[in-house]
């Protein structure tokens, strides 16, 4: 292309390109990209110019280029697909007619802060440095496949897809370094399968919204730093299943709003630390089956109706609270009674030295067992609840002993039984005598001398049976308690 056939404007960039120097076309320093469509000739650049600029312009003896602009309005498809530049490009605030097509493209940086375009397409693409699109306002944007050497910043941006297919894409994407987006704002989903992050995933204070489906869509995640999302509103599900993050997944302050399915599924995720604390109620289901992570911030006000805990490994829950208002969050889930969900929560609580929780909620675990059993196992366990508490409430036993012996003495006392054999009975004796038919493994020689007559023949036989229950529910819930782990 010869110069002579440029525009003036045109011809500005073509001058400034071998130099590096930025030709700024911005009438006014915050002048909005967004009403580039109305930005005359003079602004205006052909894509086809900006293809020819960066693929064959010639370079300046001791000069670096680089293709720098602010403020232009970019007409026709400028499509460089496998481009090899070696030159990083610069055009902020700019607007394009027609989406970008980067595919397969090699260039050291990319820089579209503050533009307004209908789409990108920079698939299967390498960037040595970073990616900058903040405070873009985009249509679709196709990093899948890419590899960032840098960051990538949508800081403050905007993407609305066209129609229901994803807005944002990096599956398989590999970045370098941080992955900057507060204050993002999508509508559609961010799909990120298989992407890895070598630093920290920033989106705090974002509003990602894709109602009926998943807002991000991030399942085998590897981030090597934090995944901060605090502050944020998601209308649509997080999806981060078989992610792995070396850090905390920090959701503090974050609405998570996904109605009638899960809103954070998490399973099979191994975490550092996930936090869940001080937001409104999840709207929608929690996931956490098979993940493993060591420390758990969890308010018990964040927990929404419907949870999936088995498998669930943690090392610490954090902040303390009561048994009492953590068991709850067990009994939501959809699964039913799962045992694990229970040692988890116990073996938290031991581990800071809270026994008392942890009886209360292996106390819970029993009852909560009881429910899925026969009728018969059902009545066992509500006598081994009722005497010993399961053996968690020894001094449940001592109380109904006392009661009974105090009961058969003060009976006994009143009317004695008479002897079997006059002359050879021992003297009797009401307590040792209501001790006899208590205890079923020690005699004191009174139950074999005498024998009751009418009502008080049935009290004994009332206090024999009795024995032999609580003997059998203390000896059942002592061993429960001493094998308990």
């Amino acid at each position: 292309m010869e110069i002579n056939d440029l525009t003036p404007a045109e011809q500005r960039v073509w001058r400034a390109f071998p130099r590096g120097e930025n030709v700024d076309f911005c009438a006014a320093p915050d002048e909005d990209a967004a009403t580039g469509a109305d930005w005359g000739p003079e602004r205006a650049l052909r894509a086809s110019v900006l293809r020819a600029l960066l693929v064959s312009a010639p370079a300046e003896d001791g000069e670096i280029s680089a293709l720098r602009i602010t403020g232009a309005r970019v007409t026709g498809a400028l499509d460089l697909t496998y481009a090899v530049l070696d030159r990083p490009v610069r055009m902020s605030h700019c607007h394009f007619d027609e989406p970008l097509e980067l595919y397969g493209i090699r260039v050291p940086r990319l820089n579209l802060r503050g533009s307004v375009l209908p789409g990108l397409r920079l698939a299967s693409a390498r960037v040595d440095g970073s990616v900058v699109m903040t405070r873009c306002r985009a249509g679709r944007l196709m990093l899948a496949g890419t590899q960032i050497g840098g960051a990538l910043f949508l800081e403050r941006a905007e993407l609305t897809a066209p129609d229901d297919s994803p807005v944002l894409q990096l599956n398989q994407t590999a970045i370098g370094d941080d992955l900057w987006a507060p204050g993002l704002r999508t509508r559609g989903e961010i799909r990120a399968t298989g992407a890895s992050v070598a630093g920290t995933v920033n989106l705090n204070e974002a509003r990602l919204d894709h109602p009926g489906g998943l807002a991000l869509d991030a399942e085998t995640l590897v981030v090597e730093g934090d995944v901060q999302i605090r502050e944020a509103e998601v209308h649509g599900g997080v999806g981060l299943r078989g992610a792995r993050i070396a850090g905390r997944l920090d959701l503090s302050y974050t609405l998570l709003s996904h109605p009638g399915a899960t809103a954070l599924q998490a399973s099979s995720s191994s975490l550092r630390e996930l936090w869940l604390r001080r937001g409104p109620a999840m709207e929608g289901a929690l996931n956490l089956r098979r993940s493993q992570m060591d420390a758990l911030f969890l308010d018990p006000e964040a927990v929404p109706d419907s949870v999936y805990l088995s498998d669930l490994t943690y090392t610490a829950l954090t902040p303390h609270e009561p048994a009492e208002r953590r068991l709850p969050m067990l009994e939501r889930d959809r699964n039913g009674y799962v045992p694990h969900a229970y040692e988890q929560l116990t073996a938290a609580y031991r581990r800071i030295g809270d026994d008392h929780a942890a009886r209360l909620v292996q106390l819970a675990k029993q009852r909560r067992h009881r429910r899925t059993l026969p009728w018969y196992g059902r009545l066992w366990g509500h006598l081994q609840d009722i005497t010993v508490g399961y053996g968690f409430r020894p001094l449940r036993a001592a109380g109904w002993l006392l009661s009974l012996l105090a009961i058969g003495s003060v009976a006994f006392a009143l009317h004695h039984p008479a002897p079997l054999k006059a002359g050879e009975a021992p003297q009797f004796n009401a307590v040792f005598y209501t001790l006899d038919l208590l205890l079923p493994v020690l005699s004191f020689g009174q139950e074999s001398a005498f024998a009751p007559r009418g009502g008080y023949q049935a009290l004994a036989y009332a206090l024999v049976l009795t024995g032999w229950i609580l003997a059998s529910t203390v000896i059942a819930g002592v061993t429960r308690a001493v094998s308990r782990p």
